[in-house]
Protein backbone atom coordinates (compact mmCIF):
# COMPACT_ATOMS: atom_id res chain seq x y z
CA UNK A 1 0.00 0.00 0.00
CA UNK A 2 1.35 3.43 -0.95
CA UNK A 3 1.83 5.70 2.05
CA UNK A 4 3.08 9.17 2.98
CA UNK A 5 6.03 9.97 5.23
CA UNK A 6 6.23 13.65 6.22
CA UNK A 7 9.47 14.95 7.75
CA UNK A 8 9.93 18.39 9.35
CA UNK A 9 13.07 20.57 9.43
CA UNK A 10 16.63 19.80 8.29
CA UNK A 11 20.27 19.40 9.39
CA UNK A 12 19.95 16.60 11.93
CA UNK A 13 20.31 12.88 11.33
CA UNK A 14 16.57 12.22 11.98
CA UNK A 15 15.97 14.45 8.95
CA UNK A 16 18.11 12.14 6.80
CA UNK A 17 16.87 8.73 7.97
CA UNK A 18 13.44 9.04 6.25
CA UNK A 19 15.04 8.68 2.83
CA UNK A 20 16.54 5.36 3.87
CA UNK A 21 13.15 4.29 5.19
CA UNK A 22 11.31 4.99 1.93
CA UNK A 23 13.97 3.64 -0.45
CA UNK A 24 12.69 0.71 -2.54
CA UNK A 25 9.14 1.26 -1.29
CA UNK A 26 6.07 3.02 -2.69
CA UNK A 27 6.05 5.42 0.24
CA UNK A 28 6.05 9.10 -0.81
CA UNK A 29 8.37 11.41 1.14
CA UNK A 30 7.24 14.97 1.95
CA UNK A 31 9.68 17.41 3.58
CA UNK A 32 8.91 20.71 5.33
CA UNK A 33 12.20 22.66 5.68
CA UNK A 34 10.63 25.04 8.23
CA UNK A 35 12.86 27.98 7.36
CA UNK A 36 16.12 26.03 7.46
CA UNK A 37 16.97 26.90 3.85
CA UNK A 38 16.92 30.69 4.38
CA UNK A 39 20.16 32.57 3.80
CA UNK A 40 20.29 33.51 7.48
CA UNK A 41 19.85 29.91 8.60
CA UNK A 42 22.36 28.54 6.08
CA UNK A 43 25.03 30.98 7.27
CA UNK A 44 24.76 29.78 10.87
CA UNK A 45 27.08 26.77 11.47
CA UNK A 46 27.76 27.01 7.73
CA UNK A 47 30.47 24.36 7.47
CA UNK A 48 28.59 21.87 9.62
CA UNK A 49 25.57 22.20 7.35
CA UNK A 50 27.71 21.65 4.27
CA UNK A 51 28.95 18.43 5.85
CA UNK A 52 25.42 17.29 6.73
CA UNK A 53 24.31 18.11 3.16
CA UNK A 54 27.03 15.81 1.84
CA UNK A 55 26.15 13.09 4.35
CA UNK A 56 22.66 12.77 2.95
CA UNK A 57 20.57 15.87 3.57
CA UNK A 58 21.01 17.02 -0.03
CA UNK A 59 20.06 13.64 -1.43
CA UNK A 60 17.04 13.47 0.84
CA UNK A 61 15.73 16.81 -0.43
CA UNK A 62 16.45 15.98 -4.07
CA UNK A 63 14.56 12.68 -3.89
CA UNK A 64 11.52 13.95 -1.99
CA UNK A 65 8.20 13.51 -3.78
CA UNK A 66 7.08 16.94 -2.56
CA UNK A 67 8.42 19.82 -0.50
CA UNK A 68 6.25 21.98 1.73
CA UNK A 69 6.72 25.76 2.07
CA UNK A 70 4.71 27.90 4.45
CA UNK A 71 4.90 30.96 2.17
CA UNK A 72 6.01 32.06 -1.30
CA UNK A 73 9.28 33.40 0.12
CA UNK A 74 10.17 29.92 1.37
CA UNK A 75 9.24 28.46 -2.03
CA UNK A 76 11.82 30.83 -3.56
CA UNK A 77 14.45 29.68 -1.06
CA UNK A 78 13.77 26.07 -2.03
CA UNK A 79 14.18 26.81 -5.74
CA UNK A 80 17.35 28.84 -5.10
CA UNK A 81 18.92 25.65 -3.74
CA UNK A 82 18.28 23.98 -7.10
CA UNK A 83 15.58 21.65 -5.75
CA UNK A 84 13.15 20.58 -8.50
CA UNK A 85 10.46 18.68 -6.59
CA UNK A 86 6.88 19.98 -6.50
CA UNK A 87 6.34 22.49 -3.70
CA UNK A 88 3.06 22.79 -1.80
CA UNK A 89 2.69 26.33 -0.42
CA UNK A 90 0.52 25.83 2.65
CA UNK A 91 0.62 28.18 5.67
CA UNK A 92 0.81 27.04 9.27
CA UNK A 93 -2.55 26.64 10.95
CA UNK A 94 -3.74 28.95 13.70
CA UNK A 95 -6.22 28.56 16.53
CA UNK A 96 -8.85 31.31 16.47
CA UNK A 97 -9.44 32.42 20.09
CA UNK A 98 -12.97 32.64 21.41
CA UNK A 99 -12.42 35.64 23.68
CA UNK A 100 -12.05 39.29 22.76
CA UNK A 101 -10.04 42.33 23.74
CA UNK A 102 -11.25 44.00 26.93
CA UNK A 103 -11.65 47.76 27.25
CA UNK A 104 -8.81 49.32 29.24
CA UNK A 105 -9.15 52.20 31.73
CA UNK A 106 -8.82 55.61 30.09
CA UNK A 107 -5.71 56.44 32.11
CA UNK A 108 -3.84 53.23 31.20
CA UNK A 109 -1.03 53.24 28.66
CA UNK A 110 -1.40 51.53 25.32
CA UNK A 111 0.79 48.51 24.69
CA UNK A 112 3.22 47.76 21.88
CA UNK A 113 4.00 44.05 22.14
CA UNK A 114 6.90 41.90 21.00
CA UNK A 115 6.24 38.23 21.81
CA UNK A 116 8.83 35.56 21.03
CA UNK A 117 12.27 34.19 21.84
CA UNK A 118 14.77 36.77 23.05
CA UNK A 119 17.20 35.84 20.28
CA UNK A 120 19.43 37.84 17.88
CA UNK A 121 17.40 36.77 14.82
CA UNK A 122 14.28 38.50 16.16
CA UNK A 123 15.63 42.05 15.75
CA UNK A 124 15.04 43.20 19.32
CA UNK A 125 18.15 45.40 19.06
CA UNK A 126 16.53 47.12 16.08
CA UNK A 127 13.28 47.50 18.00
CA UNK A 128 14.95 49.10 21.03
CA UNK A 129 16.83 51.55 18.85
CA UNK A 130 13.63 52.52 17.01
CA UNK A 131 11.73 52.78 20.29
CA UNK A 132 14.42 55.05 21.76
CA UNK A 133 13.76 57.42 18.88
CA UNK A 134 9.94 57.50 19.01
CA UNK A 135 8.93 56.92 22.63
CA UNK A 136 9.22 60.59 23.66
CA UNK A 137 6.56 61.51 21.09
CA UNK A 138 4.06 58.93 22.44
CA UNK A 139 3.98 59.18 26.27
CA UNK A 140 0.77 57.14 26.42
CA UNK A 141 2.47 54.05 24.95
CA UNK A 142 4.80 51.45 26.47
CA UNK A 143 6.81 48.59 24.96
CA UNK A 144 6.55 45.04 26.30
CA UNK A 145 9.22 42.53 25.21
CA UNK A 146 7.78 39.17 26.25
CA UNK A 147 9.53 35.84 25.82
CA UNK A 148 12.13 33.37 27.09
CA UNK A 149 15.83 34.16 27.17
CA UNK A 150 17.93 32.43 24.52
CA UNK A 151 21.55 31.90 25.47
CA UNK A 152 21.88 34.98 27.66
CA UNK A 153 20.69 37.44 24.99
CA UNK A 154 18.06 38.88 27.35
CA UNK A 155 20.73 40.49 29.55
CA UNK A 156 22.33 42.03 26.45
CA UNK A 157 19.01 43.58 25.44
CA UNK A 158 18.35 44.85 28.96
CA UNK A 159 21.80 46.45 28.90
CA UNK A 160 21.06 47.98 25.50
CA UNK A 161 17.78 49.44 26.81
CA UNK A 162 19.71 51.00 29.69
CA UNK A 163 22.39 52.38 27.37
CA UNK A 164 19.71 53.89 25.11
CA UNK A 165 18.02 55.37 28.20
CA UNK A 166 14.57 54.19 27.14
CA UNK A 167 11.98 54.86 29.83
CA UNK A 168 8.96 52.73 29.06
CA UNK A 169 10.15 49.22 28.18
CA UNK A 170 9.29 46.11 30.19
CA UNK A 171 10.85 42.63 30.03
CA UNK A 172 8.28 40.49 31.93
CA UNK A 173 9.75 37.11 30.94
CA UNK A 174 8.19 34.14 29.13
CA UNK A 175 4.48 33.38 28.84
CA UNK A 176 3.13 29.93 27.98
CA UNK A 177 -0.10 28.03 27.42
CA UNK A 178 -3.33 29.64 28.51
CA UNK A 179 -1.56 32.87 29.48
CA UNK A 180 -0.71 33.64 25.86
CA UNK A 181 -4.20 34.80 24.90
CA UNK A 182 -4.50 37.44 27.66
CA UNK A 183 -1.07 38.73 26.62
CA UNK A 184 -2.18 39.19 23.01
CA UNK A 185 -5.56 40.63 24.00
CA UNK A 186 -3.81 43.21 26.19
CA UNK A 187 -1.83 44.56 23.21
CA UNK A 188 -2.81 47.39 20.89
CA UNK A 189 -0.11 46.72 18.27
CA UNK A 190 2.14 43.70 17.73
CA UNK A 191 5.67 44.06 16.34
CA UNK A 192 8.08 41.47 14.90
CA UNK A 193 11.26 43.16 13.55
CA UNK A 194 12.84 39.86 12.53
CA UNK A 195 15.90 39.46 10.34
CA UNK A 196 14.72 36.07 9.03
CA UNK A 197 11.56 34.02 9.53
CA UNK A 198 10.02 31.36 7.30
CA UNK A 199 6.53 32.06 8.68
CA UNK A 200 6.23 33.82 12.04
CA UNK A 201 3.57 32.05 14.10
CA UNK A 202 3.35 34.93 16.57
CA UNK A 203 2.20 37.23 13.76
CA UNK A 204 -0.68 34.88 12.95
CA UNK A 205 -1.51 34.53 16.65
CA UNK A 206 -1.57 38.29 17.15
CA UNK A 207 -3.80 38.81 14.11
CA UNK A 208 -6.12 36.02 15.28
CA UNK A 209 -6.53 37.99 18.53
CA UNK A 210 -7.49 41.10 16.59
CA UNK A 211 -4.16 42.91 17.02
CA UNK A 212 -2.70 44.76 13.99
CA UNK A 213 0.95 43.96 13.35
CA UNK A 214 4.18 45.59 12.20
CA UNK A 215 6.49 43.01 10.57
CA UNK A 216 9.75 43.39 8.69
CA UNK A 217 10.33 41.80 5.29
CA UNK A 218 12.46 39.18 7.01
CA UNK A 219 9.11 37.36 7.35
CA UNK A 220 6.60 36.61 4.54
CA UNK A 221 3.71 38.83 5.61
CA UNK A 222 2.92 41.03 2.59
CA UNK A 223 -0.75 40.23 3.27
CA UNK A 224 -0.67 42.66 6.19
CA UNK A 225 -0.96 45.48 3.71
CA UNK A 226 -3.28 43.86 1.17
CA UNK A 227 -5.66 42.97 4.01
CA UNK A 228 -5.26 46.36 5.73
CA UNK A 229 -4.29 44.87 9.06
CA UNK A 230 -0.72 46.06 9.51
CA UNK A 231 2.59 47.20 8.07
CA UNK A 232 5.15 45.11 6.13
CA UNK A 233 8.39 47.09 6.14
CA UNK A 234 12.03 47.00 5.13
CA UNK A 235 14.51 45.75 7.74
CA UNK A 236 16.16 48.62 9.62
CA UNK A 237 15.80 51.10 12.46
CA UNK A 238 14.51 53.94 10.27
CA UNK A 239 11.70 52.00 8.49
CA UNK A 240 10.68 50.52 11.84
CA UNK A 241 10.61 53.90 13.58
CA UNK A 242 8.47 55.31 10.76
CA UNK A 243 6.04 52.37 10.96
CA UNK A 244 5.80 52.80 14.74
CA UNK A 245 4.98 56.49 14.28
CA UNK A 246 2.28 55.68 11.77
CA UNK A 247 0.78 52.91 13.90
CA UNK A 248 0.82 54.73 17.22
CA UNK A 249 -0.74 57.81 15.60
CA UNK A 250 -3.83 55.78 14.68
CA UNK A 251 -7.01 56.25 16.68
CA UNK A 252 -8.38 53.43 18.81
CA UNK A 253 -11.16 52.90 16.28
CA UNK A 254 -8.72 52.71 13.38
CA UNK A 255 -6.55 50.14 15.18
CA UNK A 256 -9.64 48.16 16.13
CA UNK A 257 -10.82 48.08 12.52
CA UNK A 258 -7.40 46.90 11.34
CA UNK A 259 -7.42 44.23 14.05
CA UNK A 260 -10.81 42.98 12.90
CA UNK A 261 -9.52 42.80 9.33
CA UNK A 262 -6.62 40.65 10.49
CA UNK A 263 -8.85 38.32 12.48
CA UNK A 264 -11.15 37.79 9.49
CA UNK A 265 -8.12 37.04 7.31
CA UNK A 266 -6.88 34.42 9.77
CA UNK A 267 -10.31 32.76 9.87
CA UNK A 268 -10.49 32.61 6.07
CA UNK A 269 -7.01 31.42 5.13
CA UNK A 270 -5.21 30.15 8.24
CA UNK A 271 -7.76 28.16 10.22
CA UNK A 272 -6.84 24.55 10.97
CA UNK A 273 -9.82 23.41 8.91
CA UNK A 274 -8.49 25.20 5.83
CA UNK A 275 -4.86 24.16 6.33
CA UNK A 276 -5.87 20.54 7.04
CA UNK A 277 -7.96 20.45 3.87
CA UNK A 278 -5.05 21.75 1.79
CA UNK A 279 -2.58 19.23 3.19
CA UNK A 280 -5.05 16.37 2.81
CA UNK A 281 -5.67 17.20 -0.86
CA UNK A 282 -1.91 17.41 -1.40
CA UNK A 283 -1.45 13.92 0.06
CA UNK A 284 -4.29 12.55 -2.11
CA UNK A 285 -2.65 14.02 -5.21
CA UNK A 286 0.72 12.48 -4.29
CA UNK A 287 -0.93 9.10 -3.85
CA UNK A 288 -3.29 9.19 -6.81
CA UNK A 289 -1.77 11.54 -9.36
CA UNK A 290 -3.80 13.73 -11.69
CA UNK A 291 -3.97 17.52 -11.68
CA UNK A 292 -2.13 19.03 -8.70
CA UNK A 293 -3.99 21.35 -6.32
CA UNK A 294 -3.75 25.07 -7.04
CA UNK A 295 -1.24 25.63 -4.23
CA UNK A 296 1.28 23.09 -5.56
CA UNK A 297 4.02 24.69 -7.64
CA UNK A 298 5.69 22.58 -10.33
CA UNK A 299 7.54 25.49 -11.93
CA UNK A 300 10.95 26.93 -11.06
Amino acid sequence: KTQIMHNHSLWMMPNIYPLRAVNNTKCRLVISPRGTLSEYALNRSKWLKKAVWSLGQGGCLKKAACLHATAKAEFCEIRQKGLKAPVAIIPNGIDIPKGQKQSMPDNSRKKLLFFGRIHPIKGIDMLLNAWAYVEKFYPDWELYIVGPDNGGYLSQMQALAKDLDVKRVVFPGPVYGEEKSPTYFSADIYVLPTYSENFGMTVAEALAHGVPAIVTKGAPWSGLETNNCGWWIDIGKEPLAEALRQAMSKTDNELSEMGENGKNWMKKDFSWERVGEMMHKTYLWLLGGGTPPDWVRLDG
